[in-house]
């Protein structure tokens, strides 16, 4: 059986907003079904879906860094996906936190939380997620794609961030190990590394002097748009995408270059 083009089932986690919000559009201008997942962000979330062309989408909230509620986020994205076809057929995994905390600046209590809490949502979460949804292909028989949204930072490092830096380098790691495990039962698993792009979130750093020093870290002269990302990750998810499983897609406009 041959995963199809289009009219899939599709759950896209963080889609809330920024590159989540771009992924999204993309699979349902694609033609596919939309399960929108939120973490707290519920009216722009809401906002996502009601930018989406076609219909049968969906909108899902939990916290997915507590497994209970990955599962029931999972449950209910395939219940409403599947009444208009067969479920979950692609899972994005693109939620994550991304806190500041360099290490000679962050006293010892609050780098333990927020190296928790990068590792619960960005890894465990990812983890968690790929688990849910491959099973469920498995016992459908049906074959899938799973998509992962790592991070150029996984190479070159981040000084400010490094936690999440780490768990993104985990990320890119799971991934390819996935890729081997499910391949024999139709599952493809690939992950992007994109550079810096521009949202909502990171607007002001894209203003004045700094603005200019992360411009030019490309020989482009700009950052990514997120719909650029967006139609890597909806490449990845295709039929045509198959003998990509395990890659990691590097998306950074030549700013950052690995052996």
């Amino acid at each position: 059986m041959k995963l199809p083009e289009s009219g899939r089932g599709v759950l896209v986690s963080g889609a809330s907003r920024g590159l989540g919000r771009a992924v999204a559009r993309a699979f349902a201008a694609n033609g596919d079904r939309v399960a929108v997942h939120y973490g707290t962000r519920a009216d722009e979330a809401r906002a996502t879906l009601a930018s989406l062309e076609g219909s049968g989408h969906v909108l899902v909230g939990g916290d997915l860094a507590d497994p209970a509620d990955a599962a029931r986020v999972v449950d209910e994205a395939a219940e409403a996906l599947g009444a208009a076809g067969g479920g979950i057929d692609v899972l994005v995994n693109n939620a994550a936190v991304n806190l500041l905390h360099p290490l000679a600046e962050t006293p010892y209590e609050e780098w333990a939380a927020l190296w928790q809490r990068h590792v619960s949502v960005n890894l465990l979460a990812t983890a968690n997620l790929s688990h849910l949804v491959a099973r469920r292909l498995i016992d459908r028989g049906t074959p899938g794609r799973i998509v992962n949204i790592g991070s150029r930072g996984a190479f070159r490092g981040e000084p400010d961030h490094p936690a999440y830096g780490a768990t993104k380098a985990a990320v890119h790691a799971l991934g390819q190990s996935l890729a081997v495990s499910l391949g024999p039962h139709g599952i493809g698993v690939a992950s992007v590394a994109p550079g810096f792009f521009a949202t909502e979130r990171v607007a002001p750093r894209l203003t004045g002097a700094e603005g200019d020093a992360i411009r030019a870290q490309s020989p482009f002269g700009r950052v990514a748009d997120p719909d650029e990302i967006a139609a890597a990750v909806l490449w990845l998810a295709s039929p045509a995408a198959e003998w990509a499983s395990g890659t990691i897609l590097d998306l950074n406009g030549a700013s950052y270059l690995r052996s």
